[in-house]
């Protein structure tokens, strides 16, 4: 009896981005390509760059071929974009895409390196809705001199995200969940995230806290570790503004990937900008874009690359022998993703 063959059907597409995105993209790829990817990757165009390579005539950053074949994917890696920071620019992709496929959970997993903070030790999650609040880009000029900002929250917003954190911290065996509000303040809409917090813990063994926004940035750097084994959550900016923080707590943004999740598709990128100041020079540190490449991996059912590529990632900063300049090292892009290549061989070959 002829043996069956299992051929994957999974498809992604990537976006390389601006600025450092394009080099930071092709390490990524060659690293999942040498593990021996098997999902069906499609590159597309988006950016700012090709924006005003193509006259500025669009409305979005994200042209029609691009969006049509982002609609055909499972999932999509996009690399660091700009976004343009005046009125009548186009929104940013990341946010033009997490509204469009409801990608309502930004999450960005934050551990420290042992060589890096070898005095600070920090392992949480920070979740992020990422649909609603300031980032709904709601608008409103009053006078010539005076414009107001509006924040939405929903209740069916914050029960979904909330939930799928949850969702986390059991898979992960968490027991501790911390969401970050200004309740004081902000009585109606945190009101309504704090709610839908204490809904999502009922009948569960993790426990919850409250802390305000600007408590939150001070213990983050007076006491990190308080926040190990703890998922944290909060609104779109809130939760934006720590998350940058946990990551410069870790030693570099550049080590910082993420994952934004709705209930039928995925978008992975690395938290760091595009960076345009350092492109075309091999310098910047790929790991971010690498290990969101291998969190898409184990999306698309090749959990196997994945854990190889971690495990690879982690030996090279410890190792700090071939690690870029912003962790210590020397090293250019190109050296540094050729290590964590070699040791993520070696592990798949074990």
């Amino acid at each position: 009896m002829p043996q069956m063959i299992t051929v994957l059907s999974k498809k992604a597409t990537v976006m390389k981005g601006d600025g450092i995105g394009p080099e930071v993209v092709d390490s990524m790829l060659r690293v999942l390509k040498e593990c021996n990817f098997q999902s069906e990757i499609i590159l597309c165009d988006v950016g700012s760059e090709q924006w005003e390579k193509n006259g500025r005539k669009d409305a979005t950053y994200i042209p029609d071929s691009t969006m049509k074949n982002l609609e055909d994917a499972d999932c999509c890696f996009k690399g660091p974009t700009t976004t343009i920071p005046v009125p009548d620019a186009p929104r940013s992709v990341a946010v033009t895409l997490r509204q469009k496929f409801e990608l309502y959970a930004n999450i960005r997993p934050t551990k420290t390196y042992d060589r890096l903070t070898p005095d600070r030790k920090l392992d949480c999650v920070c979740f992020r809705e990422a649909t609603e609040g300031l980032y709904t880009g709601i608008e409103t000029q009053i006078t010539e001199d005076a414009a107001i900002a509006i924040r939405k929250i929903t209740r069916q917003g914050c029960d979904r995200f909330l939930n799928s954190a949850m969702s986390w911290a059991k898979q992960n065996d968490m027991k501790k969940m911390v969401a970050i509000t200004k309740r004081n303040i902000l009585k109606m809409t945190d009101g309504i995230f704090w709610n839908s917090a204490q809904r999502a813990v009922e009948g569960t063994n993790v426990e919850l806290s409250e802390i305000y926004i600007d408590n939150m940035a001070q213990q983050m750097v007076v006491a990190p570790e308080q926040f190990n084994g703890a998922v944290l959550v909060s609104t779109n900016l809130f939760m934006d503004i720590i998350s940058e923080l946990a990551s410069g707590l870790v030693g570099s943004i550049g080590l910082i990937y993420s994952a934004n999740m709705g209930d039928n598709f995925a978008m992975f990128e690395a938290a760091h900008g595009s960076a345009p100041q350092f492109a075309g020079q091999n310098k910047v540190n790929p790991t971010a874009t690498v290990l969101s490449g291998a969190w898409m991996a184990e999306y698309l059912g090749e959990k196997e690359i994945r854990d190889a590529i971690f495990s690879a990632t982690e030996q090279v900063i410890n190792e700090g022998n071939t690690v870029t300049w912003d962790i210590g090292g020397s090293a250019s892009t190109t050296q540094m993703t050729d290590a964590i290549i070699t040791y993520a061989k070696d592990r798949l070959r074990k």
